[in-house]
């Protein structure tokens, strides 16, 4: 009977042993863990992009530098010139109350989404169509811009619309832009022949490896204004409205920038800045 007791007793001692042993151990991982939830969040949760830029008193946009009327750098003067930057620089003016304190980065169809989600940049605000897939990945202010995609031919040349590409017509267009996907879609029998710029896939329709180019019209127009040997051909067979695109969750800069647009709009501003480019260039 004693020997019971003391096993009885030797056993009750082992198992609140192992209980606090367990309750020691649990606490440990509760508090690692919640000092790893904590760490995550941390390294997560993005940083107040419009307290950023408040506080070095700048915002730096994503740009085209290859795009005529909207982001073409000047050769004489370096500085990148066109409706996208002339509306950013009203957009810093509205937000931190001047026109100078912004700065430009340069990027492409390809490169912008991963710059801004990097944190290279503020914004983007270079041509870009507002999808349902890219926002998935960025947030959009309101359309700033509406255009639609084209052709871009030569004068005389046999393409007068969409309904001409056929196997033997060559398609000129861009990595990364949606007109890539369009063209596939609306011509599929037509190669597509895919350019890291617009620079470079105006150089190759020139050079006549290709019968047509295809983007948004208002990006033809500027390369129309470049050669008028060159015209643009046929109704648009997209629609392609451009907003400015910031890191997803930047709710309070994207409000911000709609503030500053709706501003520009009901000034009249944005207008005048849009007739200097475009009048008289677009249907």
């Amino acid at each position: 009977m004693l020997k019971t007791k003391k096993f009885l007793l030797l056993m009750v001692v082992a198992l609140m042993s192992i209980l606090l042993l367990a309750a020691c151990n649990s606490g440990e991982d509760n508090t690692s863990g919640s000092d790893g939830e904590a760490e995550g969040e941390s390294e997560n949760v993005n940083a107040n992009v419009l307290e950023e830029i408040k506080n070095r008193d700048k915002i730096i946009f994503g740009v085209k530098n290859d795009t005529k009327l909207f982001g073409l750098k000047n050769p004489s003067t370096g500085e990148v010139e066109g409706f996208d930057i002339d509306i950013a620089k009203q957009l810093a003016k509205e937000i931190l109350g001047d026109e100078t304190k912004v700065e430009f980065k340069e990027v492409t169809s390809k490169t912008r989404i991963p710059l801004l989600n990097k944190g290279e940049i503020d914004a983007i605000i270079a041509t870009m169509t507002v999808t349902e897939e890219r926002s998935k990945e960025v947030d959009f202010t309101d359309i700033y811009f509406e255009a639609g995609q084209s052709l871009l031919v030569k004068k005389g040349s046999p393409v007068q619309s969409i309904d001409d590409l056929t196997k033997d017509t060559t398609v000129l267009a861009v990595k990364g832009s949606t007109s890539t996907d369009n063209i596939r879609a609306a011509a599929p029998d037509a190669p597509v022949l895919e350019f890291e710029n617009y620079a470079e896939a105006f150089t190759a329709l020139q050079a006549g490896k290709g019968e047509a180019l295809t983007t948004d019209d208002s990006i033809l127009a500027g390369m129309a204004s470049e050669d008028d040997s060159f015209e643009l051909v046929g109704e648009k067979f997209t629609e392609e409205p451009y907003g400015i695109a910031v890191k997803k969750g930047e709710k309070e800069f994207l409000d911000e920038l709609n503030a500053a647009l709706e501003s520009l709009r009901e000034s009249g501003e944005f207008d005048k800045i849009y007739d200097s480019w475009f009048e008289g260039l677009l249907k």
